[in-house]
């Protein structure tokens, strides 16, 4: 039997505080707080002549669940979406969406199928990433050639590839090598592509980024540490071996190489620059490709 006569007289003729009340009557201070939610919501006055059952209906009226096919169903892409904005939870976005739908469905529901949706989405282990939070980076396994217009010479390019996590907004540019200037060089040239910097760098244990691999205490390059200090940024390795912590990447790897060099693969290139320029241009136009399974792209993702 809830204890509703009691929590108002001890509020209303004694004065006490919730928690006070709740402790009194040895009840949750949640339920005390409720109660009288519910009784400054009925629009009834204290003191009251109502029978414990009539105060009862009065404070819990019986409410008509609508069907089941009458009760709209939430915008998973756009729960998907809000939740990788900072502090958003599915507990707040389902309040949200009882505020909008009062005889919609319950959390436990809400959770329930939002996980269905999202596992159809990606059926491998899901990450989830706040906006802003951490950039994936490395190199791709595929290079390019240059040719050496004067003597002929051909070199190998190699390709940084950096990823958002939130967004998968992809930066990829040619470097002549994996050593430490290319390697702090492509982190700057890629800020600036950004326009900022993420929170955290995550990048794979690349001797130009970390100088010992370990799963609890990585030694960072000194000079990659001194960048990550510059910009105000933390550096967060992948554990080895461990390719699921960067999945963004190697999937941001995968599609660099797909739509940007295998489209590159016929053509003949005399200079650095002249590669990236042809990467700009497909890079851009991978950014704005309309995802599959989600609304937008990249590029507008990364803008909202």
């Amino acid at each position: 039997m809830r204890k509703i006569r009691e929590v108002l007289r001890l509020k209303f003729d004694v004065g006490l505080s919730v928690r006070k009340i709740a402790k009194s009557l040895c009840i949750g201070h949640s339920s005390a707080g409720d109660y009288l939610c519910r009784f400054a919501a009925s629009g009834l006055k204290w003191p009251i002549n109502l029978s414990d059952a009539e105060l009862n209906r009065c404070l819990f009226p019986p409410t008509v669940p609508a069907p089941s096919d009458q009760r709209p169903t939430p915008d998973w892409a756009h729960v998907h979406a809000e939740l990788r904005r900072p502090g958003v939870t599915l507990a707040l976005l389902w309040q949200e969406y009882r505020l909008a739908h009062p005889q919609g469905f319950q959390y436990s529901w809400f959770c329930e199928h939002y996980r269905l949706w999202a596992a159809k989405v990606d059926v491998v282990m899901r990450q989830e990433h706040r906006a802003g939070e951490k950039l994936f980076v490395d190199y791709a396994g595929q290079t390019v050639l240059v040719i050496d217009r004067q003597s002929g010479e051909i070199r190998q390019s190699q390709i940084f590839v950096a990823v958002l996590g939130a967004s998968s907004y992809t930066f990829a540019e040619a470097t002549w090598s994996q050593k430490l200037p290319d390697w702090l060089g492509s982190h700057a040239r890629c800020f600036a592509f950004l326009g900022g910097t993420s929170q955290i760098l995550v990048p794979d244990n690349l001797l130009s980024g970390v100088t010992k691999a370990h799963r609890y205490e990585p030694d960072i390059n000194p000079s990659y540490r001194d960048l990550a200090e510059h910009y105000g940024v933390a550096v967060l390795p992948a554990r080895a071996r461990k390719p699921r912590d960067k999945a963004k990447v190697e999937v941001g790897v995968q599609v660099v190489e797909r739509w940007i060099l295998a489209a590159l693969r016929n053509r003949q290139f005399f200079s650095l620059g002249e590669l990236n320029t042809a990467i700009s241009v497909l890079l851009d136009r991978l950014n704005h490709r309309p995802f599959k399974k989600l609304p937008g792209s990249r590029r507008s993702t990364f803008e909202a």
